[in-house]
């Protein structure tokens, strides 16, 4: 929560966006309709008082799941879904971009109920697809936004890390903050396998008959060094990085971070 730094004051005009379904009429500009024949709707300063941005990773190694278990992806959207909620109950506004090898669906930031409706159904009808290629993702939407605000990223980050932390780096210093929560699932930071297993690949990689047994203490070592140096790079352009396994219950992997995040020495 926050308090708003145009209380007191008069509402001004900030911008125009684009029309979305359920924005109040009342607000649409018809005179650059009358030029454009197209909707915008005028912005006022009271609407924009905090602008978030939620980008969640839709390429296809995010549809692994454990037995028993959620999808990294039914989990990253549930947990993006929430964060909406929030920062629309306390009127701010807040967009979507899903992603894969490149920008797959977006909904502009706004703080009405129709745009979270939006949101929520967009999540809903999003499938796992396609390769991952987050870095030229998040490239291409650190140059689609323009005014400065909150990204959180909701991703397993499966890719050349370099080109992640090129993404990242762009988006920083376009003047937003940004948060990475790195979605994982438990088999992929515990290797439970213990019997010869085929291995099936997604984004287009093949089958892998292999013995775990004999892989497990490489396979951990590795995975190990790929968080550590996604944390580092994070560390390095002051990004928060908050790890989520998708077994762990939603609401305390979330209250956790917003409870930091809100600590005074955190300020």
């Amino acid at each position: 929560m926050h308090k708003s730094p145009y209380k007191g004051f008069s509402v001004e005009f900030a911008q125009h966006r684009e029309y979305v379904p359920g924005d109040d009429l009342r607000h649409i500009d018809w005179k650059i309709y009358g030029k454009s024949e197209r909707f915008y709707i005028k912005e006022y300063e009271e609407e924009t008082n905090l602008r978030a941005w939620l980008f969640v990773d839709q390429s296809e190694s995010m549809d692994y799941a454990h037995d028993g278990g959620v999808s990294k992806f039914d989990y990253a959207c549930t947990a993006a879904a929430s964060l909406a909620f929030m920062l629309q109950q306390q009127s701010d506004a807040v967009g979507l971009s899903l992603f894969a090898d490149e920008v797959l669906r977006q909904v502009p930031a706004s703080n009405t109920r129709a745009n979270l409706g939006n949101i929520i159904q967009s999540l809903e009808s999003a499938k796992p697809e396609r390769k991952t290629r987050i870095g030229d993702a998040l490239l291409e939407l650190a140059g689609a936004i323009q005014r400065r605000g909150i990204i959180v990223l909701f991703s397993d980050l499966f890719d050349d890390i370099q080109q992640v932390i090129r993404g990242l780096r762009a988006l920083g210093q376009r003047g937003h903050e940004v948060i990475v929560f790195h979605v994982l699932d438990r088999d992929e930071i515990e290797f439970p396998f213990e019997r010869m297993t085929m291995f099936e690949g997604l984004e287009a990689m093949p089958e892998l008959l292999a013995d775990p047994r004999a892989l497990r203490d490489a396979y951990l070592a590795e995975i190990e060094s790929f968080q550590e140096e996604i944390r580092r790079g994070c560390r390095g352009q002051r990004i928060d990085y908050i790890r989520l396994v998708d077994h762990q219950p939603l609401d305390v992997a979330l209250s956790s971070y917003l409870a930091a995040r809100t600590a005074p020495s955190a300020q």
